[in-house]
């Protein structure tokens, strides 16, 4: 596996790290004092220890390309958190917005 490849996983792997740590900021904003709970210091510490992951992966893809895998990956992962987790609903608006701003980073993914 090239290492073009492993930055991409790694990318992904971000959004995952990045989805968790959103996942318990939303606990925390439940609360409150939401800036005192357990659950905003562990979002915040799952968010932080992706910066080393970063450097490794700027250093292998551009830019654009990084950010086109990493908003993918959000928009569908928390869209999946809250559906799931939080039993939010999608109305038919924010599923057709979701399937269009799916479509625009493969758009630009293509041409990244």
């Amino acid at each position: 596996m090239g290492t073009r490849m492993i930055a991409v996983l790694v990318t992904i792997a971000f959004s995952v790290v990045g989805v968790v740590g959103d996942y318990f900021l939303k606990l925390a904003s439940a609360r409150e004092e939401p800036l005192r709970t357990r659950w905003f210091y562990l979002g915040f510490a799952l968010y932080a220890s992706t910066a080393f992951g970063w450097v490794f992966v700027m250093r292998h893809l551009k830019l654009a390309t990084i950010s086109v895998l990493y908003s993918i990956s959000m928009v569908l992962l928390l869209t999946a958190i809250g559906v799931v987790l939080f039993r939010e609903s999608l109305n038919y608006f924010e599923a057709i917005g979701i399937v269009l701003a799916v479509a625009s980073l493969v758009l630009l993914m293509r041409f990244a």
